[in-house]
């Protein structure tokens, strides 16, 4: 099987694509949409987001130390685009795409409410990386929405929100589930016993 070479590029895909609010009072809320995210330790839960220094948000977080993760749904899909090519220093953009901000718990910057999970975060560090300036952030609340919650287990059912996937400039409605952490070890061992 032959392969191809390419110049170092950004090729870990998909990613969430998640919209970020962020502001301290409703005069300077705003929503960026970022694929560069992810988390990066279990134990204080934590994140980042990785912003362009010329965007409007980043001076806004970077001001307040703090923002909101909001996961984005295929109903969201719409509003998640549009909310990264326009420039919050032109739009109000909750106006404009008719959602709503909600008040943190901990924080002072809003969740957006039509998101089915809301992360709460508070900046630790900030690292300048070239393009990007990456904002090391500490979990200090989750908001989850009680439509995708199983009460009977407790558990967060985000694949009934259709959760957005963003791949080398796509965006995709997650698929079906293949299998479940550590299902290749329980399904070895459920074999090794119907041999024996």
């Amino acid at each position: 099987m032959a392969k191809q070479h390419w110049k170092p590029g950004t090729m870990l895909y998909p990613l969430p694509a998640v919209m970020v609010s962020c502001g301290a009072n409703p005069e300077e809320y705003n929503i960026i949409t970022v694929a560069w995210t992810g988390t990066i330790c279990s134990d204080p839960a934590m994140c980042y987001i990785s912003v362009r220094p010329n965007r409007h948000s980043h001076d806004i977080i970077k001001k307040t130390g703090e923002f909101v993760i909001n996961i984005t749904t295929k109903d969201l899909a719409f509003a998640t685009d549009w909310c990264g090519v326009k420039s919050g220093k032109d739009v109000n953009k909750f106006e404009e795409m008719h959602l709503t901000p909600g008040e943190s718990k901990e924080i002072s910057a809003p969740i957006i409410m039509e998101s089915p999970l809301s992360i709460e975060c508070k900046v630790k560090n900030i690292v300048e990386l070239g393009s990007h300036d990456m904002f090391i952030a500490e979990v200090v609340n989750v908001q989850a929405d009680e439509r995708f919650i199983d009460f009977k287990t407790g558990k967060f059912l985000l694949s009934k929100a259709r959760p957005l996937a963003y791949s080398h400039g796509f965006y995709y409605e997650l698929g079906k589930m293949v299998g479940s952490f550590g299902y290749s070890v329980m399904k070895k061992k459920t074999k090794e016993k119907r041999s024996k």
